[in-house]
């Protein structure tokens, strides 16, 4: 009774859409106006041509409908063979694609429009077809299997919004089968070698479309084996983007478009991320999707490679459920290493628009958001980033002078100030600055100089935060890490880092739920979170549970001194003298030097009797003044 009045009939529906439509209208509005108007007439003449009608086509959008599916996958081939010749006379950043998604279905015809989930499942179709590509569903594949000489690839059941079930979808092979039915190859390929070494192309290529594109053969994961459980919002981990660049130098790069992508996502309150640092223990890698899901406790996981050749690059990015063991997409980006910072942006949308999340106006800005417009600067920046989490000698010097050089060339890149404070920041933690004093006040300015540039750069914010504790700075550092909390509440350095202050403030209590939201994000946490837990559980009296962190600590990082310093007071202060004096042993083989005077004054608590409480607990343990 809900449709009387209303005409139903079964259709073929045709629907098109631009790629980066709004980007070539942030270049060139004039030029891309011409453009997508000369192609919209290009669809039209040829849909007319074979027997179709359009119904819409506003902006870079088309609708058209068919009696025949086989005219509408004709019609399609013939327009984007077409669009292929005309764009192959534009300069490439301004051409122009069309993915094309096709369907048969029911629909409800209204005053020249059509409804329903045909026509929904025709442009989410389009959705996963390539640029310059067409995708089409089984039951318009049904109709046309044997009736036209192209090839198919079929991408397994995909789920797609707003449709209960999973939709079969075939990507089209706009050329020629290599046989059909067993007939002889057409004549002009008159070379049997030719056809041969054809086929194990074709061969090849679907191994390879198998293993990157077409998984459905992945074991799901077990919600029940999960290490943790699941959050109440979208889990995602996204696995380091594998580099398969002839110069392994350029791990920095592959890194740095994962690093990017992490920090984009986890600016999402509906998301949950996991941090990065936990996703390099999979670096390097053969791992299956089932058990990155299972031992980080997400469902979706998205994984990549990065190939970088002179100014050109080429980026694999896929996303798959991996409670059902589905690819949900899977996207080849070739284009300019100038390009990145669109496709960085592009992977996120298709991540969040996948994921079923809308965001804000707002929200877009602030996660897509580059913060350079000089690609040179962002690749110094990236290398530096990734140089001072070494925490070496010779990574830290090196450090600074790319994010220094990036400062020269672009001087209003916020992140880079941030990256250069961390890095003088750190100079001081691993002990190679020649004036500590000066260090942390070059640190501390330069943290407020991004903050400046940048408000809503959240890491500026904390790390202002946690270095002004040890410049006294009780207040600000208080400030700070709040406002870097509002301004990302996902990201685990900027949850840890509140926690720490919070810690040295004299608040363990409120900082341990902190600490415990920080680590879900990273299931396998780097030594300093766990130290840093262990002091705050030390200071609130929970000592079995602070030694079990420090002990975590110092098997992670064996050399890590403050680890050993965090476990020696916290047996010493848990009644196991003569464990604490056995493993103060390490902490003077280690440092020869030490000195429990010298720690006693640099501590950043500001409750100064609790510095002195566990520093006495150090010279209990035999540890010299």
């Amino acid at each position: 009774m809900a449709d009387e009045g209303f005409k139903r009939k079964l259709t073929a529906i045709l629907s098109a859409d631009a790629v980066e439509y709004s980007r070539l209208m942030g270049e060139d509005e004039e030029a891309t106006v011409r453009t997508v108007n000369t192609y919209r007439e290009v669809f039209t003449a040829l849909i007319q041509q074979h027997n179709g009608q359009v119904l819409d086509s506003t902006g870079d959008n088309l609708l058209a409908e068919f009696v025949s599916v086989v005219d509408a996958v004709q019609c399609a081939v013939a327009v984007q063979k077409e669009i292929k010749a005309r764009n192959d006379e534009l300069p490439e950043d301004r051409r122009m694609q069309f993915r094309i998604g096709i369907n048969l279905g029911d629909v409800i015809q209204e005053e020249g429009r059509i409804y329903g989930d045909g026509v929904n499942i025709a442009a989410r179709l389009e959705g996963l077809a390539e640029p310059g590509g067409i995708c089409i569903s089984k039951t318009a594949f049904d109709h046309i299997e044997s009736k036209l000489p192209y090839g198919y690839d079929f991408l397994g059941d995909q789920p797609v919004k707003n449709i209960s079930k999973p939709v079969g979808a075939y990507r089209v092979l706009l050329e020629p089968r290599v046989t059909v039915a067993g007939k002889p190859l057409p004549k002009r390929r008159k070379s049997i070698l030719v056809g041969a070494v054809t086929i194990l192309v074709l061969a090849v290529a679907v191994g390879i479309w198998q293993f990157y594109a077409s998984r459905p053969t992945e074991e799901p994961a077990s919600i029940e084996k999960m290490a943790f459980p699941l959050p109440d919002k979208p889990s995602i981990a996204v696995l380091p983007f594998t580099n398969i660049s002839d110069d392994p130098n350029q791990e920095y790069f592959s890194d740095g478009i994962t690093e990017e992508i992490i920090t984009a996502l986890s600016k999402i309150p509906r998301l949950f991320v996991i941090a990065s640092n936990s996703m390099s223990t999979y670096k390097g890698k053969s791992v299956r999707i089932q058990q990155v899901s299972e031992e980080l406790g997400v469902q979706y996981v998205v994984e990549g490679s990065v190939r970088r050749a002179d100014n050109r690059v080429r980026i694999t990015a896929q996303l798959i459920d991996a409670l059902t063991g589905h690819h949900i997409w899977a996207e080849k980006y070739d284009r300019q290493v100038k390009d990145i910072f669109t496709v960085q942006d592009e992977i996120t949308k298709k991540i969040i628009t996948a994921l079923q999340i809308e965001l804000t106006e707002g929200e877009q800005a602030n996660v897509y958001a580059s913060g350079t417009d000089s690609l040179e600067a962002y690749l110094k920046v990236m290398e530096a980033n990734w140089l001072n989490s070494q925490s070496s000698k010779e990574g830290i010097l090196k450090a600074r002078k790319l994010a220094e050089e990036a400062i020269v060339l672009d001087p209003e890149y916020a992140f880079a100030y941030r990256v250069l404070g961390s890095n003088h920041g750190m100079s001081v933690v691993i002990g190679i600055s020649k004036n500590p004093r000066e260090s942390l006040k070059h640190a501390l300015e330069l943290f407020r100089k991004a903050i400046e540039l940048d408000d809503s750069l959240a890491t500026a914010h904390s790390s202002l935060g946690v270095y002004s504790l040890f410049a006294r700075q009780y207040d600000t550092a208080l400030a700070e890490g709040k406002r870097g909390i509002e301004l990302q509440p996902n990201l685990p350095d900027v949850v840890i880092s509140y926690a720490t202050i919070l810690t040295y403030l004299g608040k363990p209590e409120e900082a341990i739920p902190f600490f415990k939201e920080g680590l879900r994000f990273t299931p396998n946490p780097p030594s300093v979170y766990l130290r840093l837990f262990a002091i705050a559980l030390r200071d609130s009296g929970q000592y079995e549970k602070a030694i079990a962190q420090a002990q975590k600590a110092t098997e992670k990082e064996p050399n890590s001194l403050i680890s050993w310093i965090t476990l020696v007071s916290s047996l010493r202060l848990g009644g196991y003298e003569e464990e604490a004096r056995t493993v103060a042993k390490e902490i003077l083989r280690i440092s020869p030097n030490f000195s429990v005077a010298s720690l006693e004054k640099r501590s950043p608590h500001k409750d100064r009797s609790v510095a002195k409480r566990y520093c006495d607990a150090l010279r209990d343990a035999g540890l010299p003044e």
